[in-house]
């Protein structure tokens, strides 16, 4: 009978630990950063962080990494190392994705930029209006915000 004024103990710390795992998931529901473990289980989550550990890698034209980069051999690469194919030039790359609005854009998708109908440039949207890319000879990798209105987004899928 020694094991009966354990008992409201027990319920208590259960219902402690319920309470913390319902607000642990309450937060990850309703800040979504929080949420980070399963949100890196997603081939553009996957893609996004291989593309940010390259930061400081050279750019080099036509160059596909896995040390030197240009703006498309960055998304090949990082979209490659997350499990999914892309075609080799960025213009190719914005013909192979869903193609968005920028208020659907999400962290990992791909920011293409445009002048008329001719895409010339592309990068890994980061969130916050940043993207990862290597932007021209002589800089290396590097997370810049997006500079121009002339962009399309587009989801590798």
């Amino acid at each position: 009978m020694s094991a009966l004024p354990r008992i409201p103990k027990l319920v208590s710390r259960a219902s402690t630990a319920s309470a913390l795992t319902a607000a642990t998931v309450a937060a990850s529901v309703l800040l979504p950063g929080m949420a980070a473990d399963a949100q890196a289980a997603t081939p553009a989550a996957k893609a996004l962080k291989v593309a940010a550990a390259k930061k400081g890698s050279p750019y080099q034209w036509g160059a596909t990494g896995p040390y030197r980069f240009d703006c498309s051999g960055l998304t090949l690469y990082s979209f490659k190392k997350a499990g999914k194919k892309l075609p080799r030039v960025a213009a190719d790359q914005y013909n192979a994705t869903r193609h968005l609005s920028a208020g659907a854009r999400t962290p990992g998708d791909l920011v293409f930029f445009h002048s008329g109908s001719y895409v010339y440039h592309v990068g890994i949207y980061a969130g916050g209006g940043r993207i990862w890319h290597a932007p021209g000879t002589g800089k290396s990798v590097r997370l810049e915000k997006i500079w121009t209105n002339s962009v399309w987004y587009g989801r590798v899928r």
